[in-house]
Formats: structure tokens, sequence, C-alpha cells
């Protein structure tokens, strides 16, 4: 499944909608403010929370939790060493992990299982600015590959402007 992601410059307590292919509104990306630590919800169409993605204070390289009723699923952090092209691990609380490889900045990678790709995340499928699609393999969560992306999109928003 093909999702249309529009960004938004990231504030606290901005909210944005994840749209499938034909624009119907699937989930909801709620950025919560007054939080201590920066927090998102993304809900369902109807509003019920399908994951809580909140960010780590204090850490060496930034990194963000998806939580699901109240527990960690995945952490999201930049690897340490990737010199030849953007790389950030997924770690699942379940064990294994994923990895993000391409280049996330520009929005053209993809979430690996392995050999596996679990998700294409790509600018190119669309001519509108600030928007880029992610597309699930068949049989994946997608809620967590939106979140996954949503935690990629912050953690890079965020070192970009600190370069500025």
């Amino acid at each position: 499944m093909r999702y249309l992601v529009r960004e938004k410059l990231f504030s606290i307590g901005d909210d944005f909608w994840v749209t499938d292919e034909p624009g119907n509104k699937v989930f909801l990306v709620d950025g919560k403010a007054l939080r201590i630590r920066e927090t998102f919800e993304l809900k369902d169409a109807s509003g019920a929370v399908v994951a809580t993605i909140r960010r780590h204070m204090l850490t060496v390289h930034d990194s963000m939790d998806i939580e699901r009723d109240h527990a960690v699923i995945a952490t999201v952090r930049k690897a340490l060493i990737s010199p030849l092209h953007h790389r950030s691990v997924i770690s699942l609380a379940g064990g294994g992990e994923l990895e993000a490889v391409g280049n996330v900045i520009d929005k053209e990678f993809e979430i690996r299982w392995g050999r596996e790709v679990v998700a294409v995340v790509s600018r190119s499928w669309f001519r509108m600015r600030d928007t880029y699609g992610v597309d699930v393999a068949p049989g994946q969560d997608d809620a967590l590959m939106i979140a996954i992306a949503v935690c990629l999109d912050r953690i890079h928003h965020d070192e970009q402007e600190q370069r500025r």
C-alpha cells in the first residue's frame, strides 16, 4: 500500500494527515504541545491512537521510541558510522533490527529486514512540493512503517537545523 505524507516544517503541535493514493485520510500525525519531550501520536482515521512516538532526551545520537499500548515496540536511531550513505537502525522490541538505507534527507530510501525490502520511501513519486510516499510491502505493519518514516524525517530535519 502506498501512502502520501505531506511534510510540514515540524514544530511541536503540528498535525498532518497521511493519505492513501486515492486521497483518503488514513492516519493523523498529531504533534503534542506542552510535553516535556517531543511527542507525536499516530491515529487512525477514527481517531484511535495506533502508535506514540517519543524523542529520547539527552542522548549522543538522536533516537525516538515508537510505542503501542504503552510499551516500546521499536527504537529508531541514526547509525554511528555511515560514510557512504545515510543509514539508520530500527531496533525491534521483539528482537531483530530493521535498517533504513539511502538518502534519508532527500526522502529516497528503503527500510529493510535483512535483504528484504519492507517499505520504500520516495519523494520522486509525487510532483507536489514537501510530499513523499511510503510504499509498504504486503503483510507488513503499515502504521509501524509510517511511524518509522516520521521518526526518520524528524531526526534528519533536526540534524539539518543544527547545521545551519
